[in-house]
């Protein structure tokens, strides 16, 4: 290390070490417009000597000076891409790496690693290179793979604020802090140095492992000079250990990019990573396609593909300048691929296929599949390599690589070598799309398990809101519904199974089922939570839910709750905006079995708001769940424009704590009572003439209301259900209410537990025909038991 070098920063830096590095700046001319004391250092010639002449002179090139014997280059990427000329003479638009050797009259030859990154913008420097001496790599446990260049800067450079502004961009695996730490330290310094790590790399670094080319290349010159001297030479071992080298280092290749692919589950994530792998040290340009069924979460193709199998381009990786490729081939498009392509045999076959060189009629051939772009001069004179992406043997979709003309062509070992990274990056992608495919099962599944609330029902407004869990599966056993009662009243439910998965969502499903039709039965609310406990141990062992639930009565203004273990409602009054937790029996949870339910009444007033939750809103591991119940209180009672603002306001005051694993449901609800003056009950007799006083009750109740309009189609309605009532119905007595609120709500109460049923009457029948005409008319219509017998209902639209 040069002396003038300060010492090693601290280990959080992870930095190994640093080195005097040559810095040169070329402008658009090829002229040298910047040459560090580093260069002058490494190269020779002096800043006086070296500014304003041509770079390709001065730098290890392959060139006169080659010939002339001061540099002895090797070709750019160890002998996989062009060298330094190509970059100096506009040849290349992307970065660029590689060795040369240096070997000047009265001092030791040097091997030098260079690197070049094209400079865009409105100066006119165009190019910046950097030059080290590999010498000062390569130590026992160091390999040049594992080298790239930090950040190159000189004070002396007039554009060293831009350059500095644009560090990140030019070495994509840097931070913004670390690079106004090299930045600061450099400008301090005023001396070009190489900063490397051995845990990161960028996209440019010399490829296929530096030293051990050049051990071989020092083999291969030792066996020709060995020959030219007459002495035998054991070129079957010389052979064996070239093929053993590269062998290795194309499996070293392939074990890191198996480290840089797979890092997620996200299939649009794996898509990225996969491309990112091998450009540019493998390919120029990666295009990635896959089936459509892939993209879409459909599961797994049928089929082998044909020419009419439609293929989606999801990436497109590059080293051109940007935007190049962005028109012509947009990321997005989906296309098919005819026979007569490589791309179609390709999928077919599923094997590899190598195109040397992209000739003018193939490349005519695929530009015919791009319709009005003409992508020949993205394609033709390149190289190129199509490798299927497989699992289970089935074609997936398949990757386009092309190298530049520039670069060597793709041979026998890159179609191996290509073919081993497809697989690989399949088997990734496969895994990426299960995920994708059980995560849209599972969410499909918990959709339709939730229930669609209707967001207004009698006397009472409902707003819900549902979040799935962070686990895997994204899918829970939380849900929320509201149900129809007699009596103008609503059931409200939120409950919660014990776990996550498909199993949680298979048994909420079962449940939420079940008090769905127990609820139809009006039973009351603790003793439809121990119908539901028995439920659940009939079930299995394992079956272990929390559930609320509730019944609002808008006439009487009062609700009846029961609880099993679940987490207490709030209710928010409309008094004074106050808000508190409900004292419930807590109860044990659903499955458990032998423990009673208690029911506890509940007065409200119109406009109260009560708020039911699961525990994964107001729960947080490793924090003590009275501070969620608080803070949905305060929340609760914030003041709201609507019923979705305010469980939004909700949402935002709990779910930004952090550390929330579980699935959320959230059931708000407006309890706005019915005015008495919207109710009208009389009681009936079982008097065949009862019939025809209620048709004049309705007739002048719906008067009294304004609705004349609906007095024909109540007074046929009324007379019907009455009727039945009459004729059918055990007891003494049956009741006839009419509830205004949002519409017109007709119930009949009597004392028979007999529900009626729709008859099919033949045209000579004289009865049958009254529950088929109340399904015609009205808007809904239903039949329910009660404690005391039954009730029959419809209901009509107001006008």
């Amino acid at each position: 290390m040069d002396s003038g070098v300060p010492p090693t920063p601290p280990q959080q830096y992870a930095v190994a070490g640093r080195i005097p590095l040559a810095v040169v700046v070329v402008d658009g001319d090829g002229l040298v417009s910047h040459w560090s004391t580093g260069a002058r250092r490494l190269l020779g010639p002096t800043r006086e000597e070296a500014v304003g002449r041509l770079a390709v002179d001065l730098l290890p090139v392959t060139g006169a000076l080659a010939a002339e014997g001061e540099y002895d280059s090797y070709d750019g990427y160890g002998g996989l891409g062009p060298g330094l000329d190509a970059s100096l003479n506009g040849l290349t638009s992307y970065p660029a790496a590689g060795r040369a050797r240096l070997a000047e009259p009265g001092r030791e030859r040097v091997d030098v690693l260079w690197w070049a990154y094209p400079m865009v913008g409105p100066g006119e420097e165009r190019l910046l290179v950097l030059a080290a001496d590999a010498a000062q790599f390569v130590g026992e446990d160091q390999s040049v793979e594992r080298i790239a260049p930090g950040f190159a800067l000189h004070t002396e450079f007039p554009g060293s604020d831009e350059l500095a502004r644009r560090l990140p961009e030019i070495l994509p695996s840097m931070s913004v802090q670390e690079s106004t730490r090299i930045v600061s330290q450099v400008l301090d310094l005023g001396y070009p140095v190489l900063e490397f790590s051995h845990h990161d790399r960028v996209p440019v670094t010399p490829d296929w492992g530096v030293p051990r080319r050049a051990e071989r290349k020092a083999r291969q010159e030792a066996a020709e000079a060995a020959a030219a001297a007459g002495r035998a030479v054991d070129t079957a071992d010389l052979e064996q250990d070239l093929e053993y080298a590269a062998v290795r280092e194309r499996l070293e290749f392939l074990n890191e990019v198996s480290g840089r692919i797979g890092s997620s589950l996200d299939l649009a994530r794996t898509i990225q990573e996969v491309s990112a792998a091998v450009v540019p040290r493998f390919t120029d340009v990666a295009g990635t396609y896959l089936r459509e069924q892939v993209i879409a979460g459909e599961g797994f193709p049928d089929g082998p593909p044909d020419a009419t199998t439609m293929w989606h381009r999801v990436a497109v990786e590059h080293v051109d300048e940007p935007g190049r490729w962005d028109d012509v081939v947009p990321v997005g498009e989906s296309m098919p691929f005819p026979e007569h392509t490589p791309f179609f045999q390709c999928m077919t076959t599923g094997d590899p296929v190598l195109v040397p060189r992209i000739s003018e009629q193939m490349g005519t051939a695929i530009a015919s599949q791009f319709e009005k772009r003409d992508i020949r001069p993205l394609i033709s004179g390149r190289s190129m390599l199509v490798v299927p992406l497989k699992a289970r043997n089935v074609v997936l979709g398949f990757m386009i690589l092309l190298r530049h003309p520039e670069r060597a062509l793709f041979n026998d070992m890159d179609r191996v070598t290509g073919a081993e990274l497809a697989a690989r990056a399949g088997l990734v992608l496969d895994n990426a799309r299960m995920y994708t495919y059980q995560e849209n099962v599972a969410e499909t599944l918990q959709d339709s398990m939730l229930p669609q609330v209707t967001p207004r029902m009698a006397g009472c407004d409902t707003a819900t809101r549902y979040l799935p869990g962070t686990l895997l599966g994204r899918v829970g056993g939380d849900w929320f519904d509201s149900i129809k009662l007699p009596g103008s009243r609503t059931a409200l439910v939120v409950g919660d199974v014990m776990g996550h998965g498909l199993n949680s969502a298979a048994m909420m499903g079962q449940l939420r089922t079940a008090v769905q039709t127990m609820a139809a039965l009006d039973l009351p609310p603790e003793q439809l939570l121990r119908n539901l406990d028995d439920l659940a141990q009939r079930l299995g062992e394992h079956y272990l839910a929390t559930c609320l639930y509730a019944v609002y009565d808008p006439i009487g203004n009062e609700l009846q709750m029961a609880n099993a273990g679940h987490v207490p409602p709030v209710i928010v009054r409309a008094a004074d905006g106050r808000s508190e937790l409900l004292d419930l029996p807590t109860g044990a949870p659903i499955g458990v079995g032998g423990v009673p339910f208690r029911c506890v009444r509940v007065p409200v007033a119109p406009g109260d708001r009560l708020v039911m939750c699961t525990d994964g809103l107001v729960e947080v591991r490793g924090e003590d769940i009275g501070v969620g119940l608080a803070t949905l209180c305060e929340s609760a009672a914030h003041p709201a424009a609507s019923m979705d603002d305010a469980c939004d306001t909700i949402i935002r005051s709990l779910n930004t704590r952090g550390g929330r694993k579980d699935d959320v449901a959230l059931l708000m609800a407006r309890l706005n009572g019915i005015d008495p003056e919207d109710v009208a009950v009389w009681e009936l007799s079982r008097e065949p003439r009862e019939a025809a006083r209620a048709r004049r009750l309705v007739l002048g109740q719906l008067r009294s209301w304004g609705l004349a309009e609906l007095t024909e189609t109540v007074e046929l309605l009324v007379s019907e259900v009455v009727t039945n009532a009459i004729r059918h119905a055990s007891g003494r007595s049956a009741e006839l209410r009419l509830v205004r609120a949002g519409s017109l709500l007709c119930e009949v109460a009597d004392e028979d537990h007999n529900l009626p049923a729709m008859l099919d009457a033949r045209p000579a029948d004289e009865l049958g025909r009254g529950l088929r005409l109340v399904s015609s008319l009205a808007r809904e219509w239903g039949t329910s038991r009660t404690t005391e017998g039954k009730t029959v209902w419809f209901e009509l639209a107001l006008p």
